[in-house]
């Protein structure tokens, strides 16, 4: 049978829009509180009951979210210029991390 698990983390970001006129006030500093729902799907485990232990997903994101919250995004390599909806794990887009069992 095939499940799916789903997680929902926060985080707190500051960011600005470098390339946006100066008088834009996304141009300015300013922040955001972030959500990023993770979702694992698969089979499920006859003998566990289970497709993944749920406490491992936040072991698995816990890495990431200690790189992001409460810091200026514009730092962090990749994300220069991070508009909101362009993050590399939000508004729908899709990665797809093996997580061994």
């Amino acid at each position: 049978m095939k499940l799916e698990l789903r997680k929902t983390f926060q985080f707190e970001a500051a960011h600005l829009l470098p390339h946006l006129p100066k008088s834009h006030k996304c141009r300015r500093l300013h922040g955001h509180s972030f959500k990023v729902e993770i979702v694992v799907a698969g089979e499920c485990d006859s003998k566990l009951g289970w497709v993944m232990d749920y406490a491992d997903i936040s072991k698995a994101f816990h890495p990431i979210w200690k790189k992001l919250d409460h810091f200026y995004l514009n730092e962090i390599p990749g994300l220069e210029t991070p508009p909101a909806k362009t993050l590399p794990f939000g508004s729908g887009r899709s990665s797809s991390p093996r997580f061994r069992s």
